[in-house]
Protein backbone atom coordinates (compact mmCIF):
# COMPACT_ATOMS: atom_id res chain seq x y z
CA UNK A 1 0.00 0.00 0.00
CA UNK A 2 1.51 3.10 -0.77
CA UNK A 3 2.19 5.61 1.85
CA UNK A 4 0.36 8.82 2.03
CA UNK A 5 3.00 11.55 1.32
CA UNK A 6 3.11 14.08 4.53
CA UNK A 7 0.17 12.27 6.07
CA UNK A 8 2.28 12.61 9.51
CA UNK A 9 3.11 16.31 8.69
CA UNK A 10 -0.49 17.26 8.18
CA UNK A 11 -1.67 15.62 10.83
CA UNK A 12 1.17 16.92 13.40
CA UNK A 13 0.50 20.40 11.68
CA UNK A 14 -3.35 20.54 12.76
CA UNK A 15 -3.06 19.39 16.02
CA UNK A 16 -0.15 22.18 16.93
CA UNK A 17 -2.31 24.68 15.01
CA UNK A 18 -5.37 23.73 16.69
CA UNK A 19 -3.68 24.02 20.53
CA UNK A 20 -2.34 27.63 19.64
CA UNK A 21 -5.72 28.41 18.59
CA UNK A 22 -7.07 27.31 21.84
CA UNK A 23 -4.67 29.31 23.71
CA UNK A 24 -4.87 32.59 21.82
CA UNK A 25 -8.60 32.97 21.84
CA UNK A 26 -8.27 32.25 25.86
CA UNK A 27 -6.14 35.81 25.21
CA UNK A 28 -8.58 37.23 22.22
CA UNK A 29 -10.65 39.48 25.01
CA UNK A 30 -8.79 40.24 28.08
CA UNK A 31 -5.09 40.61 27.26
CA UNK A 32 -3.44 43.27 28.64
CA UNK A 33 -1.56 46.29 27.47
CA UNK A 34 1.70 45.27 29.95
CA UNK A 35 1.71 41.50 27.81
CA UNK A 36 2.26 44.15 24.75
CA UNK A 37 5.75 44.78 23.58
CA UNK A 38 6.43 47.14 20.69
CA UNK A 39 9.47 45.99 18.50
CA UNK A 40 12.31 47.66 16.69
CA UNK A 41 10.07 48.04 13.49
CA UNK A 42 7.28 49.13 15.71
CA UNK A 43 5.38 45.84 15.14
CA UNK A 44 3.83 44.59 18.45
CA UNK A 45 4.25 40.98 19.55
CA UNK A 46 2.20 39.60 22.35
CA UNK A 47 2.89 37.15 25.27
CA UNK A 48 -0.44 35.05 22.76
CA UNK A 49 2.79 35.24 19.69
CA UNK A 50 5.54 34.15 22.09
CA UNK A 51 3.49 31.65 23.92
CA UNK A 52 2.01 30.12 20.39
CA UNK A 53 5.32 29.95 19.12
CA UNK A 54 6.74 28.09 22.00
CA UNK A 55 3.72 25.54 21.52
CA UNK A 56 4.20 24.95 18.13
CA UNK A 57 8.02 24.61 18.25
CA UNK A 58 7.95 22.20 20.95
CA UNK A 59 5.58 19.95 18.93
CA UNK A 60 7.01 20.00 15.86
CA UNK A 61 10.69 20.05 17.76
CA UNK A 62 9.79 16.69 19.59
CA UNK A 63 8.24 14.72 16.15
CA UNK A 64 10.36 16.00 13.74
CA UNK A 65 13.97 17.20 16.05
CA UNK A 66 15.75 16.98 12.58
CA UNK A 67 13.66 19.94 10.45
CA UNK A 68 14.59 23.42 10.99
CA UNK A 69 11.58 26.54 11.64
CA UNK A 70 11.32 29.66 10.89
CA UNK A 71 9.49 31.56 12.98
CA UNK A 72 8.77 35.06 13.55
CA UNK A 73 9.75 35.81 16.91
CA UNK A 74 12.71 35.32 19.43
CA UNK A 75 12.96 34.96 23.13
CA UNK A 76 15.08 38.08 23.96
CA UNK A 77 12.61 40.12 25.29
CA UNK A 78 11.77 36.98 28.00
CA UNK A 79 14.88 36.49 28.96
CA UNK A 80 16.79 37.90 31.90
CA UNK A 81 15.28 39.97 35.09
CA UNK A 82 13.45 42.56 33.02
CA UNK A 83 11.68 39.74 30.84
CA UNK A 84 10.48 37.98 34.25
CA UNK A 85 6.92 38.48 34.45
CA UNK A 86 6.19 38.15 31.08
CA UNK A 87 8.61 34.56 30.87
CA UNK A 88 6.29 33.22 33.81
CA UNK A 89 3.27 34.08 31.85
CA UNK A 90 4.73 32.79 28.58
CA UNK A 91 5.55 29.68 29.99
CA UNK A 92 1.93 29.27 32.31
CA UNK A 93 0.37 29.92 28.25
CA UNK A 94 2.36 27.53 26.36
CA UNK A 95 1.81 24.74 28.95
CA UNK A 96 -1.76 25.01 28.64
CA UNK A 97 -1.46 25.00 25.14
CA UNK A 98 0.39 21.87 25.60
CA UNK A 99 -0.64 20.12 28.26
CA UNK A 100 -4.76 20.12 27.17
CA UNK A 101 -6.15 16.91 26.77
CA UNK A 102 -5.58 14.78 24.05
CA UNK A 103 -8.56 16.32 21.02
CA UNK A 104 -10.90 13.81 19.79
CA UNK A 105 -10.75 13.96 15.91
CA UNK A 106 -7.24 15.19 15.72
CA UNK A 107 -5.71 11.22 15.87
CA UNK A 108 -3.18 12.88 18.56
CA UNK A 109 -1.31 11.18 20.46
CA UNK A 110 1.25 11.59 23.59
CA UNK A 111 4.09 10.76 21.45
CA UNK A 112 4.27 14.42 20.01
CA UNK A 113 5.32 15.95 23.24
CA UNK A 114 1.63 16.78 23.97
CA UNK A 115 -1.11 15.72 27.09
CA UNK A 116 -1.25 16.25 30.94
CA UNK A 117 2.11 15.53 31.33
CA UNK A 118 3.47 17.60 28.72
CA UNK A 119 4.90 20.11 31.21
CA UNK A 120 8.11 22.02 29.86
CA UNK A 121 10.28 24.39 31.80
CA UNK A 122 10.94 28.10 30.72
CA UNK A 123 14.28 27.36 30.02
CA UNK A 124 12.55 24.71 27.24
CA UNK A 125 9.83 26.89 26.20
CA UNK A 126 12.55 29.38 25.63
CA UNK A 127 14.88 27.23 23.81
CA UNK A 128 11.79 26.48 21.59
CA UNK A 129 10.93 29.91 20.58
CA UNK A 130 14.43 30.38 19.67
CA UNK A 131 14.13 27.06 16.98
CA UNK A 132 12.79 29.54 15.06
CA UNK A 133 15.79 31.32 13.84
CA UNK A 134 16.67 29.18 10.43
CA UNK A 135 17.63 30.68 7.55
CA UNK A 136 15.89 28.29 4.94
CA UNK A 137 16.78 28.09 1.48
CA UNK A 138 16.11 25.62 -1.15
CA UNK A 139 16.82 22.93 0.18
CA UNK A 140 16.14 20.65 3.26
CA UNK A 141 12.90 20.62 5.34
CA UNK A 142 11.74 24.21 6.75
CA UNK A 143 8.76 24.56 8.96
CA UNK A 144 7.22 28.36 8.49
CA UNK A 145 5.77 29.72 11.52
CA UNK A 146 3.42 33.08 12.25
CA UNK A 147 2.22 31.88 15.70
CA UNK A 148 -0.50 35.08 15.21
CA UNK A 149 -0.47 36.82 11.58
CA UNK A 150 -2.35 39.88 12.18
CA UNK A 151 -0.96 41.08 15.44
CA UNK A 152 -3.11 44.43 15.38
CA UNK A 153 -5.89 43.01 14.47
CA UNK A 154 -5.54 40.68 17.25
CA UNK A 155 -5.13 43.32 19.24
CA UNK A 156 -7.95 45.38 17.88
CA UNK A 157 -10.25 42.68 18.35
CA UNK A 158 -10.55 41.57 14.55
CA UNK A 159 -9.37 38.71 12.45
CA UNK A 160 -6.06 37.29 12.98
CA UNK A 161 -4.63 33.97 12.31
CA UNK A 162 -1.99 31.24 13.60
CA UNK A 163 -0.04 30.16 10.39
CA UNK A 164 2.30 26.52 9.79
CA UNK A 165 3.76 25.67 6.50
CA UNK A 166 6.05 23.05 5.58
CA UNK A 167 8.68 23.58 2.69
CA UNK A 168 10.64 21.39 1.70
CA UNK A 169 13.32 21.89 -1.35
CA UNK A 170 12.10 25.37 -1.82
CA UNK A 171 8.25 24.48 -2.65
CA UNK A 172 5.53 24.84 0.18
CA UNK A 173 4.19 21.08 0.74
CA UNK A 174 1.66 21.81 3.50
CA UNK A 175 -0.29 24.87 4.92
CA UNK A 176 -2.70 25.36 7.69
CA UNK A 177 -3.94 28.38 8.70
CA UNK A 178 -6.28 28.53 11.68
CA UNK A 179 -8.43 31.37 12.05
CA UNK A 180 -10.36 31.26 15.16
CA UNK A 181 -12.71 34.96 14.41
CA UNK A 182 -13.48 33.82 10.40
CA UNK A 183 -16.70 32.50 10.03
CA UNK A 184 -16.91 28.70 8.92
CA UNK A 185 -19.83 29.28 7.08
CA UNK A 186 -19.64 32.90 5.40
CA UNK A 187 -16.25 34.73 4.33
CA UNK A 188 -18.28 37.50 3.40
CA UNK A 189 -17.57 39.92 5.80
CA UNK A 190 -14.59 40.93 7.99
CA UNK A 191 -17.41 40.61 10.77
CA UNK A 192 -15.69 38.35 14.29
CA UNK A 193 -17.28 34.85 14.59
CA UNK A 194 -15.56 33.57 17.99
CA UNK A 195 -16.81 30.21 18.56
CA UNK A 196 -17.70 29.68 15.18
CA UNK A 197 -14.15 29.80 13.25
CA UNK A 198 -12.39 27.64 11.00
CA UNK A 199 -9.06 26.11 10.37
CA UNK A 200 -7.57 25.87 6.59
CA UNK A 201 -5.49 22.87 5.15
CA UNK A 202 -3.74 21.80 2.27
CA UNK A 203 -0.99 19.57 1.08
CA UNK A 204 0.72 19.88 -2.54
CA UNK A 205 -1.21 17.50 -4.94
CA UNK A 206 -4.12 16.48 -2.47
CA UNK A 207 -6.35 19.13 -2.52
CA UNK A 208 -7.39 21.97 0.35
CA UNK A 209 -10.18 21.85 3.05
CA UNK A 210 -11.35 23.67 6.16
CA UNK A 211 -12.53 22.40 9.39
CA UNK A 212 -14.93 24.19 11.86
CA UNK A 213 -13.02 25.69 14.77
CA UNK A 214 -13.26 24.66 18.05
CA UNK A 215 -13.53 21.06 16.61
CA UNK A 216 -16.98 19.63 17.14
CA UNK A 217 -17.45 16.79 20.19
CA UNK A 218 -18.45 14.74 17.04
CA UNK A 219 -15.99 14.70 14.47
CA UNK A 220 -17.34 15.39 10.70
CA UNK A 221 -15.51 15.14 7.41
CA UNK A 222 -13.96 18.07 6.27
CA UNK A 223 -15.26 20.76 3.67
CA UNK A 224 -13.34 20.42 0.66
CA UNK A 225 -12.53 24.13 -1.36
CA UNK A 226 -12.44 24.99 -4.94
CA UNK A 227 -12.29 27.99 -6.30
CA UNK A 228 -14.58 28.60 -9.11
CA UNK A 229 -13.32 29.30 -12.21
CA UNK A 230 -14.89 32.10 -13.33
CA UNK A 231 -14.11 33.66 -16.17
CA UNK A 232 -15.82 36.99 -15.78
CA UNK A 233 -16.82 37.32 -12.55
CA UNK A 234 -17.78 40.72 -10.09
CA UNK A 235 -14.42 41.40 -8.35
CA UNK A 236 -14.04 42.21 -5.21
CA UNK A 237 -10.60 42.94 -3.78
CA UNK A 238 -9.44 41.59 -0.15
CA UNK A 239 -7.09 44.15 1.22
CA UNK A 240 -5.12 44.85 4.53
CA UNK A 241 -7.04 46.72 7.74
CA UNK A 242 -3.81 48.57 8.82
CA UNK A 243 -3.63 51.12 5.73
CA UNK A 244 0.12 50.57 6.59
CA UNK A 245 0.61 46.96 4.89
CA UNK A 246 -0.35 47.74 1.61
CA UNK A 247 -0.57 50.46 -1.17
CA UNK A 248 -4.63 51.49 -0.79
CA UNK A 249 -4.91 54.18 -3.16
CA UNK A 250 -2.92 51.80 -5.54
CA UNK A 251 -5.83 49.36 -5.00
CA UNK A 252 -8.65 52.07 -6.00
CA UNK A 253 -7.02 52.29 -9.53
CA UNK A 254 -7.05 48.46 -9.93
CA UNK A 255 -10.60 48.81 -8.77
CA UNK A 256 -11.78 51.26 -11.25
CA UNK A 257 -9.69 48.82 -14.20
CA UNK A 258 -11.58 45.79 -13.10
CA UNK A 259 -15.20 47.42 -13.03
CA UNK A 260 -15.24 47.57 -9.52
CA UNK A 261 -17.86 49.88 -8.73
CA UNK A 262 -18.39 51.64 -5.15
CA UNK A 263 -21.45 49.60 -4.33
CA UNK A 264 -19.02 46.81 -3.96
CA UNK A 265 -15.99 48.03 -1.18
CA UNK A 266 -13.18 45.85 -0.56
CA UNK A 267 -13.61 43.44 1.89
CA UNK A 268 -10.81 44.88 4.26
CA UNK A 269 -9.29 42.33 7.26
CA UNK A 270 -5.62 41.52 8.82
CA UNK A 271 -3.54 38.52 8.65
CA UNK A 272 -3.72 35.64 5.85
CA UNK A 273 -7.84 35.01 6.62
CA UNK A 274 -7.45 36.29 3.36
CA UNK A 275 -6.54 33.61 1.29
CA UNK A 276 -8.65 31.76 3.55
CA UNK A 277 -11.49 34.01 2.35
CA UNK A 278 -10.57 33.72 -1.36
CA UNK A 279 -10.53 29.64 -0.82
CA UNK A 280 -13.53 29.69 0.58
CA UNK A 281 -15.25 31.78 -1.77
CA UNK A 282 -17.85 30.58 -4.27
CA UNK A 283 -18.41 33.41 -6.72
CA UNK A 284 -14.57 33.07 -7.94
CA UNK A 285 -14.45 36.57 -7.69
CA UNK A 286 -12.20 37.38 -4.93
CA UNK A 287 -9.04 38.99 -5.02
CA UNK A 288 -6.42 39.50 -2.60
CA UNK A 289 -4.32 41.93 -3.49
CA UNK A 290 -1.11 43.48 -1.61
CA UNK A 291 0.88 46.20 -3.20
CA UNK A 292 4.07 47.41 -1.55
CA UNK A 293 3.19 50.82 0.11
CA UNK A 294 5.42 53.67 -1.76
CA UNK A 295 8.70 54.33 -0.32
CA UNK A 296 8.69 51.94 2.16
CA UNK A 297 11.24 49.25 0.23
CA UNK A 298 9.17 46.50 1.92
CA UNK A 299 10.81 43.20 0.91
CA UNK A 300 8.37 40.53 2.02
CA UNK A 301 8.70 37.63 4.44
CA UNK A 302 8.02 33.74 3.97
CA UNK A 303 5.90 33.14 6.88
CA UNK A 304 3.30 35.78 6.00
CA UNK A 305 2.52 33.84 2.62
CA UNK A 306 3.39 30.49 2.55
CA UNK A 307 0.77 28.85 4.51
CA UNK A 308 -1.98 30.35 2.33
CA UNK A 309 -0.12 29.77 -0.68
CA UNK A 310 -0.31 26.35 -0.76
CA UNK A 311 -3.97 26.68 0.60
CA UNK A 312 -4.99 28.93 -2.74
CA UNK A 313 -3.37 26.31 -5.33
CA UNK A 314 -4.77 23.79 -4.01
CA UNK A 315 -8.37 24.99 -4.07
CA UNK A 316 -7.72 25.62 -7.42
CA UNK A 317 -6.73 28.89 -7.68
CA UNK A 318 -3.59 31.61 -8.46
CA UNK A 319 -0.67 33.20 -7.19
CA UNK A 320 1.82 35.55 -7.88
CA UNK A 321 3.96 38.66 -7.50
CA UNK A 322 1.70 41.41 -9.26
CA UNK A 323 3.58 40.91 -12.14
CA UNK A 324 2.64 37.59 -12.79
CA UNK A 325 5.65 35.47 -11.75
CA UNK A 326 5.71 32.78 -8.91
CA UNK A 327 6.44 33.45 -5.43
CA UNK A 328 9.96 32.05 -4.59
CA UNK A 329 10.17 30.33 -1.21
CA UNK A 330 13.53 29.16 -1.93
CA UNK A 331 15.34 31.98 -1.28
CA UNK A 332 15.54 32.16 2.57
CA UNK A 333 13.67 34.08 5.24
CA UNK A 334 11.83 36.31 2.44
CA UNK A 335 10.70 36.50 -1.10
CA UNK A 336 13.62 38.12 -2.66
CA UNK A 337 12.52 40.19 -5.51
CA UNK A 338 8.31 39.48 -5.81
CA UNK A 339 6.58 42.84 -5.46
CA UNK A 340 3.07 43.08 -4.56
CA UNK A 341 1.05 39.30 -4.08
CA UNK A 342 -2.30 38.29 -5.44
CA UNK A 343 -3.97 35.70 -5.41
CA UNK A 344 -7.50 35.01 -7.14
CA UNK A 345 -9.48 31.93 -9.07
CA UNK A 346 -7.40 30.45 -11.68
CA UNK A 347 -7.33 31.30 -15.36
CA UNK A 348 -8.97 34.56 -16.99
CA UNK A 349 -9.76 35.73 -13.60
CA UNK A 350 -5.59 36.42 -12.61
CA UNK A 351 -4.52 37.53 -16.42
CA UNK A 352 -7.59 40.06 -16.11
CA UNK A 353 -6.07 41.55 -12.53
CA UNK A 354 -2.84 41.26 -14.07
CA UNK A 355 -3.76 43.75 -16.84
CA UNK A 356 -5.32 45.84 -14.49
CA UNK A 357 -2.11 46.16 -12.56
CA UNK A 358 -0.58 47.04 -15.07
CA UNK A 359 -3.16 49.73 -16.38
CA UNK A 360 -3.30 51.07 -13.04
CA UNK A 361 0.99 50.99 -12.80
CA UNK A 362 0.25 53.68 -16.02
CA UNK A 363 -1.81 56.20 -14.58
CA UNK A 364 0.62 56.44 -11.49
CA UNK A 365 3.47 56.95 -13.75
CA UNK A 366 1.01 59.44 -15.91
CA UNK A 367 0.23 61.56 -12.37
CA UNK A 368 4.03 61.62 -11.81
CA UNK A 369 4.59 63.47 -15.31
CA UNK A 370 2.00 66.25 -13.94
CA UNK A 371 -1.14 64.69 -15.65
CA UNK A 372 -3.70 64.75 -12.50
CA UNK A 373 -6.72 62.71 -14.73
CA UNK A 374 -6.82 59.40 -12.71
CA UNK A 375 -9.22 57.80 -15.31
CA UNK A 376 -7.96 54.97 -16.74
Amino acid sequence: MTAIPYLLEKKVAISAVTRACYLTSSLFASLQKSETITKSDTSPVTIGDFSAQAAVNSILGRVFPHDSIIGEEDSKDLRGDEGKALRERVTELANEALQRPIIPGLEETPDWGIGESAKRSSDELLDAIDRGTAQGGSQGRTWCLDPIDGTKGFLRGNQYAVCLALVVDGTVQLGVIGCPNLSYTDVSSADIAPGQGSIYVAVRGQGAEKYPFPPPATPAPPVKLSIPANPSPSFRLLESFEKAHSNISFGTLVSRSLGITEENPPLRMDSQAKYCAVAAQNTGGYVYLRMPVPGKNYIEKIWDHAAGSVIIEEAGGAISDSYGNPLNFGLGRTLGENKGIIATAKGEAHAKVIRAIAEAREVEERMKLGDGDLRL
